[in-house]
């Protein structure tokens, strides 16, 4: 679940404030060597791979499909196809069409994250100035915040002066 939650945030949307120094918000996929590089350190394609602008194009794809299924229910269907093929064991699972080399890989980790539902853990922070993504450890699955020491505090501690001034 770690490299899809990378994966997730190599889209950095954080605009707040903290200790004085405010965050800018950066794309890791900026190019197909940058995309080629965060693969390879992930471990999702060989080091050499040169995905094509293509590849970069589906990757960025799937990174904002994903996203926007955490912040909204889904209501249109991810635009990448997907397959039952044997698992090995007499049974099936669902698998990806192929997309792009390294992508592949990392589709084929959202399904079965997806099928063994560790997907559903999954949250983008709830704070609108962050949308950091994170799995979800609560005992309830009900975590809001990436951090409670980051985003959970500012929040409380807005709620808590407006509630004293109001």
């Amino acid at each position: 679940m770690h490299v899809v939650e990378a994966f997730l945030n190599t889209l950095d949307e954080r605009t707040f404030s903290r200790h004085g120094e405010a965050h800018a918000p950066t794309d890791e996929l900026t190019s197909e060597a940058a995309l080629a590089h965060w693969l390879a350190r992930h471990g999702l394609a060989p080091e050499g791979v040169r995905p094509s602008a293509a590849h970069l194009a589906a990757a960025r794809e799937l990174r904002a499909a994903l996203r926007r299924s955490l912040a909204e229910p889904v209501t249109t269907p991810l635009a990448f196809p997907l397959r039952l093929v044997p698992d090995g064991e007499g049974g099936l699972r669902v698998a990806a069409e192929p997309v792009a080399p390294g992508v592949d890989a990392l589709l084929d980790l959202v399904v079965a994250a997806v099928g063994d539902g560790r997907w559903r853990r999954v949250r983008l922070c709830a704070a609108p100035d962050c949308r950091w993504a994170f799995y979800d450890t609560s005992r309830n699955g009900g975590g809001r915040w990436c951090s409670m020491a980051v985003c959970g505090n500012r929040t409380k501690t807005k709620a808590y002066r407006q509630r004293r001034t109001g």
